[in-house]
């Protein structure tokens, strides 16, 4: 198996070299599963040192200018070489566990899925609410955006991600790859920064996921509104 790990960034230099390193841990003790392996650093727009950073610790990296995360995606698609891809968040790590368990359920035929998250260091409250979410994600099959994998095969059926979504656009891919194959979510969490839990507090995250599932999908399909994940700022 030939995995491409996809790694969309915007100015993450203080968290980026601890997600590839991780990443390249985890391929390390799957061993004789992967036969070879790229970690692609999808570089867009960084004003900070993200890409250098990340060709120091041997990612491969693209720059793009798109402040587009479906179109970011895709861009590292298009340019990875595997025929399976893993997108991880800059801000994720990913366990060994989670990665074997990911590959044991594309050998047995699979063609995609996701996996449990769980958040670091927020308080009690986030934690019990971010687990109570992910749950109900795991139970749909919707896969987190901080990890996503598939076949290249299936990735190019679905015709990629939906560049007509600014956000949610892991679970409109969720959606079309469950239709094209088995899409399974794995058990054992990958590990992601829970900075905007912190930085912008429960309740606010909370009232944005409930005023843009009101208003429906037209709500993610421009950039305004959605500060929350397209803003510069970092805590």
């Amino acid at each position: 198996m030939n995995i491409s790990f996809i790694i969309p960034a915007f100015n993450e230099e203080k968290l980026i070299a601890q997600t590839i390193d991780a990443i390249a841990a985890a391929a390390r003790e799957c061993g004789s599963d992967i036969a070879a392996h790229e970690i692609l650093v999808v570089n867009d727009a960084s004003t900070d040192r993200t890409a250098e950073i990340a060709r120091q610790h041997a990612a491969r990296v693209i720059d793009v200018h798109k402040r587009h995360i479906a179109a970011v995606r895709n861009a590292g698609a298009r340019a990875a070489v595997g025929d399976v891809f893993i997108f991880v968040d800059a801000d994720t790590l990913v366990p060994a566990e989670t990665l074997r368990r990911a590959i044991k359920a594309l050998q047995t035929g699979a063609i995609g899925g996701g996996a449990a998250v769980q958040f670091d260091d927020v308080s009690l409250p986030a934690r019990i609410v971010g687990r109570a979410l992910i749950e109900v994600f795991c139970l749909l099959r919707l896969a987190a955006g901080c990890f996503i994998f598939c076949r290249r095969e299936a990735f190019e059926a679905v015709g990629g991600f939906d560049e007509r979504f600014f956000a949610s656009e892991e679970v409109w891919i969720s959606r079309a790859l469950r239709h094209h194959g088995r899409f399974v979510m794995v058990r054992h969490p990958v590990i992601t920064s829970g900075r905007k839990l912190r930085h912008y507090g429960l309740a606010r995250l909370l009232w944005k996921m409930f005023t843009l599932g009101v208003r429906g999908p037209k709500a993610v399909q421009k950039r305004e509104g959605l500060e929350i994940w397209y803003e510069a700022r970092r805590e």
